[in-house]
């Protein structure tokens, strides 16, 4: 007589079984030797490793980001370092640029923006032109040629690279200051907040991981890599009305124009007398195009392009509204198509002030980067 026995495993320990043999997670080996712009890390010292260890765990397990950053990285890395070359500023500062926006045009809590994120007073201080309707913090040669500048300016003061990299997070006179109080010029060695003390090292991190991807699994064929997007740069000297007309008179699109020149916060680009801009269009669109045997140099001339009706010799300026009496901020706010929310913001009003007649309110042109 024989009995049979049947599998008495449920459907649960099954998958459990399953689990233990598939699914593996693995402790990563930390480097021999790893440097940051020339300066070694000190791996053999127990907080530095396990400071460092977090942040190449946090990245390498963060997989839809970190293969995010490393496409990225092979279209705007051969720019940004060309621009680090010029200034003399070592190549690895690229990653921090990396680090800070995973190289998208960003906006943080804080109100920091772009590849760089810088604040908007900072970067007015480096030369960037912020305003509501021109953001250079969004362009990326100019963005980087500032960082550069702040880069050279820290260096001055601390001469220590490593300490340039955490005055990035911190500011030059924060390091400055825990220099001063603990008596070390050491980044390694100092006693600093937690978000300063992991960033150096997240940028070391991520720096480890983009040089030696197969090292960490990340198997990414270089035609899946992020290629540059080859542009013509139009140099525009008058103001352009309506950037969507223009765009699709000449080959292109309001939306490729917005994707190449995020700086361009309005639907229109104004142009004072004596200023100029270069817009950047996209390369095979207008060589395929008539466009094509006026191109010199990868460059166009705005008179060269298609510019019917959309061509202003007056600057497109923001409305002024004098207030008449009885007028209040919701009677306004209709008049002209607007918020009150917005227009207590643009002239710094308090919810429900009443309004003296003779007052001048500015009324924004409104565009889609509001």
């Amino acid at each position: 007589m024989f009995i049979f026995l049947g599998n008495s495993k449920t459907e649960t320990d099954k998958a459990q079984d399953e689990f233990n043999q598939y699914y593996k997670i693995y402790s990563l080996a930390l480097p021999k030797n790893i440097s940051f712009a020339g300066t070694k890390i000190p791996l053999t010292e127990f907080d530095v490793a396990e400071r460092y260890d977090r942040e190449i765990l946090t990245n390498v397990y963060w997989q839809s980001q970190t293969i995010l950053m490393i496409k990225r990285a092979n279209r705007y890395f051969p720019l940004i370092e060309k621009i680090l070359k010029q200034n003399n500023i070592p190549t690895d500062f690229k990653y921090v640029a990396l680090a800070e926006s995973g190289l998208q045009n960003v906006v943080s809590p804080a109100g920091a923006a772009g590849f760089w994120q810088f604040m908007d007073k900072t970067g007015k201080r480096y030369y960037l032109e912020v305003n509501d309707e021109i953001d250079e913090r969004y362009q990326l040669e100019k963005a980087t040629q500032a960082a550069c500048l702040y880069f050279k300016e820290a260096y001055s003061y601390l001469g220590d690279w490593s300490l340039v990299a955490a005055s990035y997070n911190m500011g030059i006179l924060g390091v400055k200051r825990q220099i001063a109080a603990q008596g070390i010029n050491n980044f390694f060695d100092l006693y600093l907040n937690t978000e300063t003390s992991r960033y150096l090292f997240r940028v070391i991190a991520i720096k480890d991981i983009v040089e030696n991807p197969l090292k960490y699994g990340f198997n990414i064929p270089l035609s899946d890599m992020y290629k540059p997007v080859a542009t013509i740069k139009v140099k525009a000297d008058l103001t352009i009305s309506d950037l969507a007309e223009w765009a699709k008179q000449n080959a292109c699109n309001y939306k490729l124009l917005k994707l190449l020149n995020p700086w361009i916060r309005k639907p229109f680009l104004n142009i004072p007398l004596g200023k100029l801009y270069y817009i950047d269009l996209p390369k095979d669109r207008l060589m395929a195009s008539a466009l094509a045997f006026k191109i010199k140099n990868d460059t166009l001339q705005l008179s060269d392009t298609k510019l019917e009706n959309i061509i202003k010799e007056d600057v497109i300026a923001d409305l002024h509204h004098h207030v008449a009496k009885g007028e209040t901020i919701r009677s306004i706010a209709k008049k002209y198509n607007v918020t009150e929310e917005e227009l207590v913001f643009w002239n710094e009003l308090a919810p429900g002030q009443v309004l003296k007649p003779g007052m001048e309110l500015k009324i924004k042109r409104m565009g889609e980067d509001d």
